[in-house]
């Protein structure tokens, strides 16, 4: 089938479904952008508009190829709950800290270098390592691991583990509760998991993940700030915290093994009911599964994705504090404060057309205005708070915050920049000679000995266009552009 993307502006633009009763997706994206979504990720976003109970659809500029529904979509629903698009990495999430180092104190490349030594004895890499392969990591029991899982970055679990505990105010949510809105119902579904499902006897093994980043597209990066010149972004960057040409350090990453095991075992749960009870699948997609809200199967999954949630929060926090003490053992008197800790991979409860539904965010963050009603009472209620979206290290990542445009996208940005290249084909395509140079050129340091071919800059799109896309859409305006000095990454296969 050949879609037509319909231009309403010069980066918006509709995508009509089979069915002409449909609201059609929304699309964000310049015209060069929109020509980078491929025929597979245009299917998808469909069979996910098409899908039972599903009201909107948004397609922002890094959309491509997901898990059922496209990385980059906005998908929302005051019914149905769908684990696909929100992933198999639930809650994976940006976090940003603000250190009290001035740019030119980390100039001298053997300051960089030992800092990234630091920072790798406290936080390990790669899809399958944990705190054993980190000697300076947090040693976490099972009894604190069992209260992370239901708390989240509360205040016990945060002075446990070394975390200053007003970072949790900085956070787009600090914690998760189960599907009757308690603590509780995660409780007995944790049980449940350690007794006879798919934790038993495997707890500890998978705790021993926190405060790491694991692998693919996951990263820890050194950046300077660079603030934009005007007086909205100098009122925001007051707010958030952040200083002008300062170091800081923003981190990539989710819930690691714990997050796979509960999304994993929930795909498997729901795909054999589906066979079992003959339902047909949005576009015959296995990976479309849903369960209507209230039924026994959507009450689980919304359990177990806030479990899963609630330790990728406390994995954030830790690895942020794990950072400050690196940089404190390296320029001693270091300070630093959490600007902000936002996920790209969840499902919320919000009002959306004046309805509550879940919005499902798939490859796509949160952006609420100043002035929102979600807002009200905190730090950030005039000037919105910080949209973090990583670019790449040789072009920069950028911190945003939205404009009243972005109700279009039901308040939501991309997440980043977006693959351009699958892995396979840019570890086929791509020359590792010129990659290296390329970072050697831009003097940014990295913990690998060769920079993986499937996380090069040139394997993603184009930054600048997509940043473009979203300025000119409307959904959001530039505070500050964050240039990468050192990066802590891995060669493995991503989590998500």
């Amino acid at each position: 089938m050949a879609y037509e993307l319909i231009s309403t502006g010069e980066a918006t633009a509709i995508l009509p479904t089979t069915d002409s009763n449909t609201k059609p997706i929304t699309v964000i994206g310049t015209h060069a952008i929109r020509s980078t979504f491929d025929e597979g990720c245009l299917k998808q976003a469909v069979n996910s508009r098409l899908a039972p109970g599903v009201t909107d659809l948004v397609l922002n500029p890094d959309a491509h190829c997901g898990y059922g529904a496209p990385v980059g979509c906005v998908m929302v629903s005051p019914t149905h709950i769908y684990p696909g698009p929100v992933g198999v990495d639930i809650k994976c999430s940006m976090s940003l800290l603000q250190l009290s180092v001035p740019a030119e104190e980390i100039s001298d490349r053997r300051i960089r270098r030992a800092l990234i030594n630091a920072i790798c004895e406290r936080t390990p890499t790669g899809a399958g390592r944990g705190q054993q392969s980190a000697p300076k990591s947090r040693r976490v029991d099972e009894t604190l691991g069992r209260q992370l899982m239901l708390e989240g970055a509360s205040e016990s679990v945060c002075n446990q583990l070394g975390i200053p505990p007003e970072w949790a105010e900085r956070c787009e949510d600090s914690f998760h509760v189960g599907h009757d809105d308690t603590r509780d119902a995660l409780g007995a579904r944790l049980d449940r998991h350690m007794e006879v499902g798919i934790f038993r006897h495997k707890f500890p093994g998978k705790m021993k993940q926190l405060g790491s980043y694991g692998g693919g597209n996951h990263f820890g990066e050194c950046e300077v700030v660079h603030l934009e010149d005007n007086e909205r972004a100098r009122k925001a960057a007051e707010v958030f915290g952040m200083k002008d040409n300062q170091v800081a350090f923003l981190s990539h990453c989710g819930s690691r093994g714990i997050g796979h095991n509960l999304a994993d075992g929930q795909f498997k749960s729901l795909q054999s009911k589906f066979a079992k009870w003959d339902i047909p699948l949005p576009g015959s997609d296995r990976e479309l599964v849903y369960a209507p809200l209230g039924t026994e199967e959507a009450n689980a999954y919304l359990d177990d994705m806030a479990l899963g949630a609630n330790f990728a929060t406390a994995n954030h926090m830790l690895i942020n504090a794990l950072v400050l003490e690196a940089f404190q053992e390296i320029i001693p008197g270091t300070t630093g404060q959490l600007v902000y800790f936002i996920s790209h991979n969840i499902a919320r409860k919000e009002v959306v057309n004046n309805n509550v539904a879940w919005v499902h965010r798939k490859g796509a963050t949160r952006a609420f205005p100043g002035g929102h009603h979600s807002l009200k009472g905190t730090r950030y209620e005039s000037t919105g708070h910080p949209i973090l979206l990583p670019g790449n290290p040789q072009a920069g990542s950028s911190v945003m915050v939205a404009d009243e445009g972005a109700s279009i996208s039901c308040y939501s940005v991309n997440h980043g920049a977006g693959r351009a290249l699958g892995r396979k084909r840019a570890i086929r395509e791509l020359d590792q000679k010129s990659i290296d140079q390329s970072f050697e050129e831009h003097d940014i340091l990295s913990n690998c000995r060769q920079y993986p071919k499937d996380e090069a800059p040139a394997a993603y799109k184009d930054f600048n266009e997509v940043l473009r896309s979203v300025k000119s859409a409307g959904l959001a305006t530039e505070v500050a552009r964050l240039k990468a000095r050192f990066v802590i990454k891995d060669g493995d296969q991503a989590d998500d």
